[in-house]
């Protein structure tokens, strides 16, 4: 089916997704996961409704009771999931898709997340099978439950003095609207801070330039030392620094350092996806003799990852900030609330969030440029042959795609696991050698489709 994906089920509402396949989704579920009692929270979209009302009815169907937290973030759900030791849940969103599109976030014990090797793949032949659904004699309970103020308390921990900064915040008329008011109070500059599964200020993808602008001329307007920009199901973040500029995600992965290694003086390992900046490890290495292990794209492959090597924390260059005390999973909101409390503390001591991302990256970047092409495998098998038969790489990642890395360069290429594109993005110390690099790639590219 076109609404299973590698991390997750997703896709658009009455097309590749409906209330009968949301039935059959819960109804099939407890062959995936033999849980008693499933765990369901649901974002703000227009068919999140229906969407719960079939998927629930599916579960009891087959005598498993639900807890509804009622609308939630993502976040909250596997915090609540690992946090009160529940054996599964669901989390209806579609995330930072548009509002007409739906899906369903699963998580296992401990809100291990399963992804389509490790589930998804089994439920998507259930769905499809001729199997008709049969309702047992002893139906499930839905309960209604109430976490919101335990993980209010749960996040508060993690706030520092943030008196003297100013902040803008778009919340994308997102799922971030539940709790960040509560947290930051009134002080902010806040824009779309309503829930509304319309999403009529701008789609809730906070990669995509056009959706940045608003936040941009927030910040700019108030002289802002820094803006916020959550997406639709606050699981993911990203930042504006006080000149409008968009930080690039991977880099806020080495500022988080700053409180983990050094004002907690936590040990662990630091993970990365194979996109991030070569400054992550060069920065936190530098100040703290950081481990960081580079790893797969998406939730699915990190949050696992991160609990294997019981690390500190991690990220992606799509925005996803990952906790060890946050039972190893992304948090948006957390994420905010440890940048806002380190960025106080740096302006405190003269330096500006421009600054220390300048301080924490010396490369350009050329950032993720997307190709569409059908010949993905021979596209990266040419690119791939074509450096390393030129010069001898320092280091070589042959998972999730290839990563080639030089002494003052390197490149990332991969297919897309959620959409029709093959990904390249490359860094370089200097200007000239990046736009030498990505005028190859794009000729190596060109010559692979024509072919």
């Amino acid at each position: 089916m076109k609404a299973f994906k590698a991390y997750d089920i997703r896709g658009v509402w009455g097309t590749d997704l409906n209330e009968e396949t949301a039935y059959r989704i819960g109804y099939f579920l407890p062959d995936i996961l033999p849980a008693k009692k499933f765990l369901v929270g649901r974002d703000m979209r227009l068919s999140s409704d229906a969407a719960f009302l079939n998927l629930t009815n599916g579960l009891r169907d087959r005598s498993v009771d639900v807890d509804s937290v009622g609308l939630s973030t993502t976040p909250m759900i596997y915090w609540a999931t690992a946090r009160y030791g529940y054996e599964a849940s669901v989390m209806i969103t579609a995330s930072h898709n548009p509002s007409n599109h739906n899906g369903m976030k699963i998580s296992a014990k401990n809100a291990k997340p399963v992804g389509y090797d490790s589930g998804l793949n089994k439920l998507e032949s259930l769905v499809e099978s001729d199997t008709k659904p049969v309702t047992a004699k002893q139906r499930g309970i839905l309960n209604e439950i109430n976490v919101y103020s335990e993980y209010l308390d749960y996040q508060r921990q993690f706030m520092g003095d943030i008196s003297n900064l100013k902040v803008g915040i778009d919340c994308s008329n997102g799922a971030a609207n539940l709790f960040v008011k509560q947290l930051l109070g009134d002080s902010p500059y806040y824009i779309n801070d309503t829930l509304d599964g319309r999403f009529p200020g701008h789609e809730p993808n906070p990669l995509e330039a056009e959706n940045q602008e608003q936040i941009k001329e927030l910040v700019l307007k108030n002289k802002c030392d820094i803006g916020l920009l959550f997406d639709g199901d606050a699981d993911r973040i990203t930042f504006i620094d006080e000149k409008g500029q968009f930080i690039s995600p991977d880099l806020i992965i080495a500022f988080l350092g700053n409180y983990f290694l050094g004002e907690k003086k936590q040990k662990g390992i630091v993970l990365q996806d194979i996109r991030s900046s070569r400054a992550i490890q060069e920065y936190l290495g530098r100040l703290y003799g950081a481990e960081v292990v580079t790893w797969r794209v998406g939730r699915a492959y990190a949050a696992l990852k991160l609990r294997e090597l019981d690390g500190c924390f991690g990220g992606e260059l799509a925005g996803h900030y990952y906790f060890r005390d946050f039972y190893y999973s992304d948090s948006g909101i957390m994420a905010a609330l440890l940048v806002l409390r380190l960025l106080a503390d740096f302006k405190r001591r003269g330096m500006t969030m421009s600054q220390i991302v300048k301080d924490i990256s010396g490369y350009y970047n050329s950032g993720e440029i997307n190709f569409t092409i059908e010949k993905k495998k021979e596209a990266m098998d040419a690119v791939r042959d074509h450096f390393i038969n030129l010069e001898k790489p320092e280091s070589f990642l042959d998972f999730d795609g290839y990563r080639i890395d030089y002494h003052d360069w390197w490149l990332s290429i991969r297919p897309s696991n959620t959409e029709p594109y093959l990904r390249f993005l490359c860094e370089a110390k200097s200007e000239n050698k990046l736009n030498e690099i990505i005028t190859t790639v794009k000729e190596i590219i060109k010559t692979v489709n024509n072919s």
